[in-house]
């Protein structure tokens, strides 16, 4: 059975998992704000498997929906299409590019939760919002791979975050489950599960460190170091 991915939001992270989708043969639609033709490029670099679409035929084609955009651009998403959808939270709350969110500055919400509020219906799992992209591409593996990374989710229906988990498998990594939306604090930025277990030497630009392989246990770890700050 053929699967499809559909990704509103196709820069970085989109364009990272668009690329080990293609390449674990999975069909891509890809979007954004700017319109389908702004597009084409990416589509012919990643082959005939990706065509580029609107968002809300992305969200309608796609067994899941990544969305990574701003948050700014959340609530001008096509709410009812992604309504019964496993929707793919990547986003992270950035100050300086976002504006401040006095629920999100104060810590009343996390970053999915107020995702979470402006697409309500939709079956949401956050996931690659802790790796750099190019990280994303150069660190996934096959299956069983002794070197093989682990992502952290976070999210309320576990057979979406079992879906979720599936499709992470493919792309080629390992799951660790952070728990809840409510409890997604521990996979934000600043947390110990954030960027720094697949960084090779914190002291680089980002663009200079080829990255590092962090399975389940160290990625475990982070975890309970950031549930212990809280």
């Amino acid at each position: 059975m053929n699967h499809t991915l559909g990704i509103i939001g196709s820069g970085n992270i989109g364009g990272a998992v668009a690329r080990l989708a293609v390449n674990a043969g999975i069909d891509v639609v890809l979007s954004n704000s700017r319109g389908p033709e702004t597009l084409r490029g990416l589509a012919d670099r990643l082959g005939p498997r990706a065509r580029a679409a609107t968002p809300a035929e992305a969200a309608a084609a796609g067994d899941w929906t990544v969305v990574s955009v701003p948050f700014s651009a959340v609530p001008h998403l096509p709410v009812d299409v992604l309504t019964g959808k496993i929707v793919i939270d990547t986003n992270n709350y950035y100050r300086l590019r976002d504006g401040v969110i006095a629920e999100l500055e104060t810590g009343s919400l996390t970053a999915g939760e107020l995702f979470q509020r402006y697409v309500r219906g939709a079956r949401t799992v956050k996931t690659f919002n802790t790796i750099y992209f190019e990280h994303l591409v150069s660190l996934a593996r096959p299956a069983g791979s002794p070197d093989r990374s682990a992502l952290p989710i976070a999210g309320d229906d576990e057979a979406a975050k079992e879906s979720v988990t599936a499709l992470l498998d493919r792309l080629g990594y390992d799951t660790v489950d952070a728990g809840a939306t409510t409890e997604s604090r521990g996979i934000q930025e600043g947390s110990p599960a954030y960027v720094l277990p697949y960084r090779s030497n914190p002291r680089l630009p980002f663009p200079r460190d080829p990255g590092k392989p962090a399975g389940v246990e160290e990625i475990r770890t982070a975890l309970e170091q950031a549930r212990s700050r809280t």
